[in-house]
């Protein structure tokens, strides 16, 4: 009787166990649940549509519709790559994480310190060292040495903006100096002719 109740349920079972897995990826990104639950919720709506005399031959072909569906869905899934973008959230080397910025999670000294950098692969908390001077929490960062990723160098964006600020200041003056010497040249040629 019990054996009777669970058999004829099994489709409705499956299409339950598939949605919450469904649900669960969506608290838990990252494809964990997803392909078993679309699998699951697959085989149990062919279930439910398949009429109950054809007995064991159900079991046989939700089966076959969960390998299927697994198959498709991570091919799916792969091909579309929607949490990584054809691989871009991993890091490769130390090397790609120089230029990469991020956020103090704990206050950064020359010899102390943890930021948390943006795109900083599978874990993007890393120990950090400043260039000089202190960084407080929260501030924003930029990765100037990836030191071969265990400890990296930051520097405040707040002060690299400020030297590349100061630079450019100083490239206008120097354009502008030019561009006024250059607009007297020609009237001293042309006084001195006449």
């Amino acid at each position: 009787m019990v054996v009777d109740f669970l058999f004829a349920n099994i489709p409705l079972l499956l299409v339950m166990a598939g949605a919450g897995l469904i649900i669960a990826e969506a608290f838990a990104p990252g494809a964990h649940f997803f392909v078993v639950g679309v699998a699951l919720f697959a085989a149990g709506l062919v279930g439910v549509v398949l009429p109950a005399s054809l007995g064991v031959l159900n079991i046989v072909i939700m089966t076959g519709v969960i390998v299927a569906a697994s198959m498709g869905t991570l091919w799916a899934y792969r091909e579309v790559d929607i949490y990584g973008g054809q691989g871009k959230a991993k890091t490769s080397d130390s090397e790609s994480l120089r230029g990469k910025t991020g956020r103090v999670t704990k206050r950064v000294t020359p010899t102390d310190g943890e930021v948390k950098l943006s795109e900083g692969g599978f874990n993007p908390y890393y120990q950090a060292r400043s260039v000089d001077g202190t960084i407080s929490e929260g501030k924003e960062v930029m990765v100037l040495d990836p030191g071969g990723g265990n400890v990296v160098t930051v520097e405040s964006v707040s002060a690299i903006g400020d030297e590349i600020d100061r630079e450019l200041e100083r490239d206008r003056r120097q354009t502008d100096r030019d561009h006024k010497q250059r607009e007297q040249e020609p009237t001293e040629s042309t006084t001195g002719n006449s």
